[in-house]
């Protein structure tokens, strides 16, 4: 695997998202083919210890759960995927993403809701329409799997770290040359995974409010130099989210760049910042191609999680033969 200090990538996040549902297999394919680098699996536990790819630990915002199984919602009138059988999950029909409580479409000029056929798939599947796409496109993607909710799967009795890794190994990712970024919110579990699991695949602290450490951070208890040292003794690299690098108001209330990259850098740590999204600019940009040149050009970041991977991807080539 290239050193991703020396490259530049494209994450398709949750695959093609802008275009098809997020985290479907046509969404990944279309992804794929559109070239880009690295797509991403949000990984999740099944009641039956199956793997799926799932940006949630909850059902009710993607899948007709609520429709095919009334009664089923905990105290709290959310659907868990950790209370399902993969049996009962693959029932389900997957459409673009909804907020439960408002009953809307969160993205309503995306894919049409409701329409077309799609379900949730396991890691085992994806991964295997990965490589073998690999395979007949003799092309090397890799992949991006975030473990989400370590500490909830533990609560629930279940090993999310370990039960995911052994699916990783099955398929032959187990180091920085298997082209397989290994990502979580939670810093323990990451440090878990680099000294109890021996983990070698290169390892992203992902930033921002999910992070255990955000609250120190944004109340000024834990500064930038002090938390990236910190997370350059376990992990080979940060995702923050992207108004931490830029966008954040300095005293003229402009849009201000962070020293969070350069920091980063001189630590040795790539970045990966996410979400870009055409449908949904900072007020900085006018296009998303403005959002690219800012981060891939001026602030030298190495990759960029996007839901529109086929227009990070054309910058990028338009860049390379520039």
């Amino acid at each position: 695997m290239a050193s991703a200090l020396n490259e530049k990538i494209v994450i398709a996040h949750r695959g093609a998202s802008g275009y098809l549902p997020e985290h479907t297999l046509a969404s990944k394919a279309l992804a794929y083919g559109m070239g880009a680098h690295f797509l991403e699996q949000d990984v999740v536990l099944t009641r039956d210890d199956h793997p799926i790819i799932l940006h949630d630990i909850y059902l009710d915002t993607m899948t007709s759960v609520a429709i095919e199984f009334p009664g089923r919602e905990r105290g709290d009138g959310r659907y868990y995927a950790i209370d399902f059988t993969l049996e009962e999950i693959k029932t389900l029909h997957v459409s673009e993403r909804i907020d439960p409580l408002a009953k809307l479409v969160v993205h309503p000029n995306r894919f049409p809701w409701g329409k077309s056929r799609f379900e949730i798939v396991t890691l085992r599947e994806e991964i295997e329409l990965i490589q073998g796409l690999n395979a007949s496109m003799h092309r090397h993607t890799g992949i991006y799997p975030e473990l989400k909710a370590p500490k909830f799967h533990t609560a629930e009795g279940k090993d999310l770290l370990q039960i995911a890794l052994s699916i990783l190994q099955e398929y032959g990712y187990t180091g920085r040359e298997s082209r397989c970024f290994l990502q979580c919110f939670d810093s323990d579990a990451l440090r878990e995974l680099r000294s109890k699991h021996k983990v070698r695949l290169p390892l992203v602290q992902l930033l921002g409010d999910e992070c255990r450490e955000w609250d120190a951070f944004e109340s000024g208890q834990l500064s930038v130099e002090r938390w990236l040292n910190e997370i350059a003794a376990y992990a080979e690299g940060i995702a923050p989210d992207m108004e931490m690098v830029y966008g954040r108001r300095d005293q003229m209330k402009r849009p201000a760049y962070s020293s969070l990259v350069e920091q980063a850098h001189a630590l040795g740590l790539f970045v990966h910042p996410y979400n870009c999204q055409a449908d949904v600019l900072p007020e900085y940009a006018n296009t998303m191609e403005d959002v690219l040149e800012i981060f891939y050009s001026e602030l030298d970041v190495e990759g960029l999680f996007t839901d529109f991977p086929d227009r990070a991807v054309r910058f990028l080539e338009h860049h390379a033969a520039g």
